[in-house]
């Protein structure tokens, strides 16, 4: 376990560790700010660092939690082992609790984003006593839900072509200049339409999530992952953990109206959009996005 005092954060104390979960995969964590205060789990998505929570929404955030944030399976300083030892994605789900066990945390707020959103889904049908509250953004809802009223499958559209053409490459072998040419190309069409995007900012992100993992290697596993055991939306009728949903309306992967179908199956969620926000999270975006999330987890306590 490392302990450091880190300016990234404003300072604040955080603390590294590495958790060990099923199949033989050891997780990087991440704790920032006093633990006695509420802890908060932060839920990356898929093929994504725990870094990819920016350090100024950690910071923001710390204020009111006792932050965590974590590498996946096959992503950053974990594990990567995806290829002779292959899981479900669901797996990913028992993963967080993992680490919640390992830090002796009873009940948490948890937050996540994309894939994260589709795990804290799975975190309220399978473990509920363990969460204070979800907020899920960036994420559809499971299957095998009904469609909502006024929300027909035809009203859902998919993810913006371009990204399907640059998914089309994600695992592609390139030298460290065409990849990180690459990821900040995918950034500026995740990031939508409206927000300004920074080239420098998230060409920096990248070289940060480079030497912390210490490749450029380009994770493709949970692309390849089984996503059988998925469809359960329905069971989400049953529910009652405070949840909050975020719309982001230029988001390219679930864009409106995804974040009103999944906000109506869940009873206890509160839907809350956020202006600008897309599936990436700049510097501007930050803190309108702590505002919502904290003010949901004040709520519950």
């Amino acid at each position: 376990m490392t302990r450091k005092t880190d300016p990234r954060t404003g300072g604040l104390r955080s603390t590294e560790t590495f958790v060990e979960v099923a199949d033989g995969y050891r997780l990087w964590v991440e704790s920032t700010g006093d633990p006695g205060r509420p802890a908060l789990l932060l839920v990356m998505g898929a093929n994504a660092s725990g870094l990819g929570w920016p350090d100024e929404l950690v910071e923001l955030l710390s204020r009111d939690h006792f932050v965590i944030r974590y590498d996946h399976r096959d992503t950053g300083r974990s594990t990567r082992a995806f290829h002779e030892r292959p899981y479900p994605i669901r797996a990913l789900a028992g993963d967080a609790v993992a680490i919640l066990d390992a830090l002796r945390i009873a009940r948490a707020h948890v937050v996540g984003m994309s894939l994260g959103g589709t795990l804290v889904q799975l975190l309220l049908l399978d473990h509920a006593d363990r969460l204070a509250s979800a907020t899920i953004f960036g994420s559809a809802l499971l299957g095998g839900a009904p469609t909502s009223p006024g929300i027909s499958d035809d009203d859902l559209p998919g993810p913006d072509s371009r990204l399907l053409a640059l998914w089309a490459e994600l695992g592609q072998e390139r030298d460290p200049e065409a990849e990180l040419r690459w990821r900040v190309e995918h950034w500026r069409v995740l990031n939508g339409d409206v927000l300004p995007f920074d080239d420098q900012e998230f060409a920096d992100l990248e070289r940060r999530i480079a030497a912390h993992s210490g490749t450029w290697h380009s994770p493709a596993a949970h692309a390849l992952a089984d996503q059988s055991g998925m469809e359960r939306g329905a069971e989400l009728a049953d529910t009652s953990v405070p949840t909050l949903v975020i719309d982001a309306p230029e988001d390219p992967i679930v864009p409106p109206p995804h974040a009103t179908r999944l906000a109506r199956a869940i009873p206890s969620a509160t839907l809350v959009t956020v202006p600008g926000l897309g599936h990436a999270l700049p510097r501007v975006i930050v803190p309108p996005l702590a505002a919502a999330i904290t003010a949901h987890t004040r709520r519950q306590s």
